[in-house]
């Protein structure tokens, strides 16, 4: 047996010879003797590496048609790994090559569960390939100086699972998001000396998902194409790549986002720094989307990025992506319309600039529980924001809708200056009158938008007002007094009085508050107050009988949801003062028919028969309303001995009592008898 030959090489080898050098320092030993003769050959060489893969202290080995091939150190982009092994039991070496079909790849002592075969010829190709217990491939093959590593249904999950352990960041990456994936393709870099070092990638990943553990990020039936090239610069690289979605799903909380998009972009890496010169993204509803960025690669900070959008579909675009962004809780009751040009722009990762044109826009907002909701359109002008300086924008909007009130056209002018807005005054008229906006300034915060303004209701015709909202027709104005309005993060405090002239009366609110207007549990709360209302007028619009004569009501803590009463302390009574009293037969009746079995009229059944109207010296009722049930009482000092409580306290020829005996009533209940009272459809129950 001759003496082993041994060759020891040390240094720093660029743009991917290191392979190549190793192999000719093979192919010299094997010059030197006989096929024969070797049976023995140890290689060693020092530093190798390139800008995409480094390795350190390689060596190969062979003795006696075994052989190990040795990685002290391995790196791959940002990623490394010690002591890689690769043995082969039953090697075969030639003057030619060294060849071995059936190996084991070790890491840092752990024997990985995949089969790899390897050979490396003296002409300086050499070839590797990993095969997986599922039949998936990955092949790595040298030549001329170029690199190309081949993917045969790898299944990435598959990967992960040989490797785990091996890299705390990809373990927690498929520990958080356990991504499940194929992949087929291919990467190809060379470099002969005289030209600079190149890269091309053309992969397809399929059967691709992805989910998180709370469920806010998911993805299923994915298949993505990537195809790119690079070329190695000076001091970089300059690439230009195209990545296209071509099919399934992803939710990436709060948007839904399905196949369609593609990519196409080309820039430079240099100094760590992603640069995105040009992008152009092709997306269902835009005309035209262009994009440059900065992004630093190893944080993935976004140190620059600016998108500028063309004739882009609102109806298209608002509800996939401006929804469940703005209103993620009411997404599915928004929608849009017309078109918009666009530019943003951040910088070091914060917002620098915004600017937006709109033509021909609508917006609307479905109210919630079958309700009119909120809309406006068309909208035409522009919005611009720009950090560290003073903009103006302006918005003409072509009229509009709010529950059932119509609104005419209107312009909205406002300043805007870093995170606050002042608006201009604006009309907007509303019916026969106006809403005015005197003075609004906001500001936001941390918690979102805060302001104050001051707003003006010029007087509403109540006729037009009560149609339009499908009450009985009631005759008087509305207007209001509001001038300190305050606005912070999801609710809008009115201070002052909103007051409406009705019945020859009048009903003033004040302390009004309203939390999330327009989402699914829109609160509301309030005291109203009513004086000298005419009965005879009220009676009449809300046919419920005739009773002449003045009432004065109280509505303290009024809370409505979702536009509908929950809690309310409630008094009608009797005006002060000297006017006609007088109560029909019918209204009686219905009156004791709100009381259901719990009411009676203090009077013969007879008597009702004979007379049209009765006198009463005061009338009063009481409704403290909690959780569904009202708590019901009378005129004040009417409590009875047998428990009962007195609603109309009679007077005159022929005196009439109406006595209430039930006081708990359910509110839902109470209503449709109201209801049915004053639809006249039911005979009014008597007892």
């Amino acid at each position: 047996m001759s003496s082993p030959p041994e060759l020891s090489l040390r240094g720093t080898v660029c743009r991917g010879r290191l392979l190549i050098l190793f192999l000719l320092s093979a192919a010299v030993l094997w010059s030197l003797a006989p096929a024969a003769a070797v049976d023995r050959l140890a290689l060693r060489l020092g530093d190798l590496a390139s800008p995409m893969l480094a390795l350190q202290r390689l060596s190969l080995e062979y003795e006696s048609g075994a052989a190990v091939l040795r990685v002290d150190r391995l790196r791959l982009g940002q990623r490394q790994w010690r002591d890689l092994a690769l043995r082969c039991s039953h090697a075969t070496l030639t003057f030619d090559a060294v060849h071995c079909g059936a190996a084991r790849l070790s890491v840092a002592g752990r024997v990985l569960p995949l089969v790899a075969e390897f050979e490396l010829a003296g002409d300086g190709r050499g070839e590797l390939g990993l095969t997986f217990a599922d039949g998936g491939r990955l092949g790595l093959t040298f030549e001329g100086g170029g690199l190309r590593a081949r993917a045969d249904r790898l299944a990435l999950d598959k990967l992960h699972a040989v490797l785990a352990g091996l890299d705390a960041d990809i373990d927690t990456l498929f520990e958080r998001f356990r991504p499940v994936a194929t992949l087929d393709g291919e990467l190809r870099w060379g470099a002969d000396g005289n030209s600079p070092a190149r890269v091309s990638i053309d992969v397809r990943l399929f059967d691709a998902g992805f989910g998180s553990a709370d469920g806010l990020q998911a993805g299923e039936s994915l298949e993505l194409a990537i195809s790119g090239t690079a070329r190695a610069l000076d001091d970089g690289w300059a690439w230009q790549g195209e990545v296209e979605w071509r099919h399934g799903a992803a939710y990436l909380h709060p948007l839904y986002l399905e196949a369609g998009p593609s990519v196409r972009a080309q820039g430079r890496l240099q100094g760590g720094v992603v640069v995105v010169e040009r992008s152009e993204v092709a997306l269902e509803g835009v005309g035209r989307l262009d994009a440059s960025a900065r992004v630093e690669l190893d944080t993935a900070a976004v140190l620059e990025l600016e998108l500028e959008l063309t004739n882009a579909d609102l109806g298209v675009l608002g509800p996939r992506w401006i929804a469940p962004l703005i209103a993620p809780a009411s997404a599915d009751r928004m929608y849009f319309g017309g078109q918009l040009d666009g530019l943003l722009r951040l910088q070091d990762g914060v917002l620098a600039q915004i600017d937006v044109r709109l033509e021909g826009a609508g917006f609307g907002f479905v109210g919630a529980a079958g309700g009119g909701g909120f809309a406006l359109g068309p909208v035409g002008g522009t919005l611009a924001w720009h950090a560290g300086a003073s903009t103006s924008s302006r918005l003409r909007i072509g009229g509009g809708q709010w529950e059932r009130i119509a609104l005419g056209s209107f312009e909205l002018e406002a300043s805007l200056d870093g995170r606050s807005l002042s608006l201009a005054p604006a009309r907007l008229p509303v019916l026969d009158g106006a809403l005015v906006i005197e003075h609004l300034t906001l500001a936001h915060t941390d918690a979102g938008w805060q302001g104050v303004g001051g707003v003006v209701i010029e007087p509403v015709s109540m006729p037009l007002l009560t149609e339009a909202l499908e009450m009985p027709r009631m005759g008087g104005v509305l207007a209001a007094s509001l001038p300190d309005v305050r606005v912070s993060p999801g609710e809008i405090t009115l201070n002052g009085a909103l007051v409406v002239s009705v019945f020859d009366g009048y009903l003033q609110a004040t302390g009004l508050r309203l939390v999330e207007p327009f989402g699914v549990a829109s609160h509301l709360s309030a005291d109203i107050e009513g004086r000298r209302l005419d009965l005879s007028q009220l009676t009449d619009t809300f046919s419920f009988g005739s009773v002449t004569g003045f009432v004065d009501l109280s509505l303290a803590g009024l809370e409505l949801v979702r536009w509908r009463p929950v809690a309310f302390d409630a008094r009608i009574s009797s005006s002060p003062g000297r006017y006609p009293r007088r109560i029909s037969q019918r209204a009686v009746q219905n009156i004791s028919a709100l009381g259901g079995g719990g009411a009676m009229a203090a009077v013969q059944r007879s008597l009702l028969g004979i007379f049209d109207t009765f006198g009463y010296r005061e009338l009063g009722l009481t409704c403290r309303l909690r959780a569904g049930v009202c708590m019901m009482d009378g005129v004040e000092g009417g409590a009875r001995a047998d428990g009962g409580f007195v609603i109309v306290r009679g007077g005159g020829v022929p005196a009439l009592d109406v006595i209430g005996y039930n006081r708990r009533v359910n509110w839902n209940e109470l209503v449709e008898r109201l209801q049915r009272v004053m639809a006249d459809n039911v005979s009014p129950e008597l007892r």
